[in-house]
């Protein structure tokens, strides 16, 4: 492989890995938040517990997705750095004030929570904890505009001159239109998976029915959050997909490997290609469906791959401007078939556990407790679909993907940056899951006494 293939390989792995943490903090924050909340408005200790419990997986978890997000960033400038050239101006700013103003907001407040229990007043102490959880939503919402800057530009200008991009407006790119859409599907995804975690760990514990009047509440918390935030995954997700058969037509056509132009276009449930992916050989579809989500009409008209491509030459001169069929079309089926796997898993833990029942079947824990890897490959499925679908571009239709690479870095040097972050990755990957995994299995602290106490003073140490 060349250098162009190895910095795609490192950075679609460390994004992928990055991305498994970064939904349960944002899912967690609010659940975590709510907790408290309910301890504070009726006093009831369970809540405290609970609330220190989960606080403490969600703060294991945000520690391990700064330090890979942290670590993610090195790329731009070392494998990609005519990229951060050409777009750097636009690209970086959504980013700035991501670092500046969000990141800044969420850690402040995450460390007064994390140091004020039992010195700042429970109101103030619990505002620390919602502030914190805006925070990282307002995170999520700049990284979101600054990738949906990639998926449909606007607000800038071309410098012919410097040969780059220029910032016009900053307000045409925190608005985009593909970020309106995009984060509400990603919020909705995140408190999916939160909900997912608060299900599989409180299922753990009640197979072994420990603890089970924090653990049942929890369990029936994350299912009813799964099964809403799922339906909400699926509302934005129809919206998204409108937007993007718009914007990328090409991405809707290979998500569905409808070669040639369909009014309507069907569903495909099944389709076999070519071993290249340039042409359907079978397929088993829905008709009509494909028009229907695409367009909002049953009878609407949804562009084929050899259209697009025939389309994109003219405008964009001679090339392939086929993403890889078969990887576009699978990530988009996998990330909604282990989406509903999990609401499936929620719905099931809903109904055994429903009116105070105790008992329910083993394989509802099983599945209870691996229901909580359904979300997290769903989305990085998701991920994956997004950024392949959008190929051969970096920046759609503006710049890419092989002009983007690093010109002086060669394929050596890329493989070892790739085999060492991996391997450091990997080190991470140990350290999170044993921390997870002990405290997890400790179940939810037991409340001294003290901690029942009246509220202390506002006061800070120095």
């Amino acid at each position: 492989m060349d250098a162009l293939d190895l910095a795609r390989w490192q950075f679609g792995v460390i994004t992928v890995y990055h991305f498994l943490f970064v939904p349960i903090t944002i899912g967690m924050s609010v659940l975590v938040a709510g907790l408290q909340t309910a301890w504070v408005r009726t006093g009831k200790e369970q809540y405290l517990r609970a609330t220190k419990f989960w606080g403490k997986l969600f703060l294991i978890n945000f520690a391990i997705g700064v330090v890979t997000g942290i670590v993610q960033e090195f790329q731009f400038g070392m494998n990609w750095s005519d990229y951060s050239r050409f777009v750097g101006d636009i690209f970086g700013a959504p980013l700035a004030i991501e670092g500046l103003l969000a990141f800044f907001l969420e850690s402040t407040f995450l460390g007064l929570w994390i140091f004020g229990w039992d010195k700042l007043p429970k109101k103030l102490h619990l505002a620390t904890m919602w502030l914190a959880a805006l925070g990282t939503w307002l995170s999520a919402y700049f990284i979101l505009a600054a990738n949906s800057w990639m998926q449909h530009p606007v607000g800038y200008v071309l410098n012919e001159a410097r040969g780059r991009a220029e910032l016009k407006s900053i307000g045409a790119v925190l608005t985009n239109s593909t970020t309106l859409v995009t984060f509400p599907h990603t919020i909705t995804a995140c408190l999916l998976t939160g909900g997912a975690v608060l299900v599989a760990v409180s299922a753990w514990h009640l197979k072994r029915r420990n603890q089970e009047d924090i653990f049942r509440p929890s369990l029936k918390l994350g299912a009813w959050v799964v099964l809403i935030a799922g339906v909400g995954v699926l509302i934005t997700g129809d919206l998204q997909a409108r937007v993007m058969t718009e914007q990328q037509p090409m991405k809707m056509a290979a998500a569905e490997a409808l070669y040639n132009t369909a009014k309507p276009a069907s569903f495909s449930i099944f389709t076999i290609g070519s071993l290249d992916g340039s042409e359907e050989v079978a397929s088993v579809r829905i008709p009509s469906l494909l028009s229907f989500m695409a367009t909002g009409s049953p009878s609407g008209e949804v562009e084929g791959i050899n259209n697009i491509q025939q389309e994109y030459e003219d405008k964009y001169g001679a090339g392939n401007y086929k993403p890889y069929v078969p990887v576009t079309y699978w990530s988009f089926r996998l990330m909604i078939g282990f989406g509903g796997l999990a609401m499936l898993v929620a719905l099931a833990a809903l109904w055994f556990t429903r009116r105070g029942r105790t008992s329910a079947p083993r394989w509802l824990w099983m599945a209870g407790i691996l229901a909580i890897g359904a979300p997290l490959v769903a989305n990085s499925f998701g991920w994956i679909f997004t950024e392949m679908g959008r190929q051969p571009w970096s920046v759609f239709g503006v710049l890419k993907t092989a002009d983007s690479v690093s010109p002086s870095v060669g394929a050596g040097t890329v493989a070892t940056s790739f085999i060492g972050l991996t391997l450091l990755y990997g080190v991470l990957a140990v350290i999170e899951v044993g921390l997870f995994l002990k405290y997890a299995r400790a179940g939810a602290p037991e409340i001294p006494p003290e901690s029942e106490s009246e509220d202390r003073p506002l006061a800070f140490a120095y």
